[in-house]
């Protein structure tokens, strides 16, 4: 397979995924979105192309040895974006409104020009979008925080009120616990609220959940979903804060996952539309399970050293069986692909 890895080259992910494609033979490039661009013409089909700044940044391998990659120089040997079988997008990093969108039409225009996305543009549309991921995941009958969306700081403050002054702001796009707030004084609220208007946010807040004092004093679940099926899950300790994040500083420990909660993460995935994610989920003292995020891009440092699960190795194995039934299906004349695999 030839696999175009979206993302930054010195990315510890990357460079992992690339090390599982190259050990099994397969080429594999890093390349930025920042670098990425579009060509139309009147009479030749969308190409797409990374731009010359980036031969010194990305890498290209096609076996344990790493060496620099060329697919921006203008060659006649250049591999058109076009032409890789797969793209795996390992982030979307921050920028304009413009840039966002610039960069998911790219996605659509690849996935229309035949190259499989992972996650596809619609679930990464859904995905790094909190809100929409909730409503998605509500509408698909599961649990989910009490959350109020919108514009307004003195509809915020009111929800605010109602909720006890106790409740958490997140960014609308955003992960690994960047950006999130716990507010516990409606002072501090109207100002983080109010500040947050200034710069022309959305305002995203949720009901503090009180975890189950049995699974620790702030703890929730990281579920990884491969394929659309849960292959495993660690609970996340809160230690120095209220954020549970392993990219912070939380603690993580391994978890078995009973079966409604390997269901929930099973749902939410498809809800959403992702094969490849991170679902998190909490337990309040009452024992309910919330639905709190769907991780497109997940990060798998602390899944993997708890789990033992080659998290890398396994996505590659995957993507090699799930493109051998793409493949086959296609040559029998069936058009769809069963969710997972």
């Amino acid at each position: 397979m030839n696999i175009l890895v979206l993302g930054s080259p010195d990315g510890f992910y990357c460079q992992e995924i690339q090390r599982a494609a190259a050990a099994v033979g397969h080429v594999c490039d890093i390349v930025p979105f920042e670098q990425l661009g579009s060509r139309l013409t009147p009479t030749q089909p969308e190409s797409f192309f990374a731009s010359s700044e980036l031969s010194s940044a990305a890498r290209r391998s096609t076996s344990t040895s790493e060496s620099e990659c060329n697919i921006s120089e203008n060659s006649a040997d250049n591999r058109p974006l076009q032409e890789y079988d797969i793209c795996i997008v390992r982030s979307m990093p921050p920028g304009s409104l413009e840039r966002v969108i610039f960069r998911m039409d790219l996605l659509w225009s690849l996935e229309a020009a035949g190259v499989r996305v992972i996650n596809s543009p619609k679930g990464m549309e859904c995905a790094i979008d909190k809100y929409l991921t909730l409503t998605r995941c509500r509408h698909a009958g599961l649990l989910v925080p009490e959350t109020i969306c919108c514009e307004s700081v003195d509809e915020a403050l009111v929800q605010f009120r109602n909720w006890g002054d106790e409740a958490i702001v997140k960014p609308l796009f955003g992960g690994e616990g960047r950006g999130i707030v716990h507010l516990t004084d409606f002072e501090t609220a109207r100002r983080v609220l109010f500040a947050l208007s200034q710069v022309g946010s959305v305002l995203y807040l949720q009901r503090f959940v009180h975890s189950d004092l049995a699974c620790g004093d702030r703890s929730d679940l990281r579920v990884l979903v491969l394929g659309g099926e849960p292959i495993g899950a660690i609970r996340r300790h809160a230690t120095d804060d209220f954020r549970t994040n392993c990219a912070i500083s939380g603690r993580a420990e391994l978890h078995e996952l009973s079966e409604e909660e390997r269901e929930i993460a099973r749902r939410a995935a498809q809800a959403c539309g992702v094969l490849f994610a991170g679902v998190d989920l909490i337990s309040d003292a009452n024992g309910r399970t919330y639905l709190l995020e769907v991780n497109g891009c997940p990060g798998w440092k602390a899944f993997e050293q708890v789990t033992g699960i080659a998290v890398a190795d396994r996505l590659i194995n995957w993507l090699e069986s799930s493109q051998r039934l793409t493949r086959d299906t296609s040559e029998a004349g069936i058009s769809s692909l069963p969710f997972h695999s």
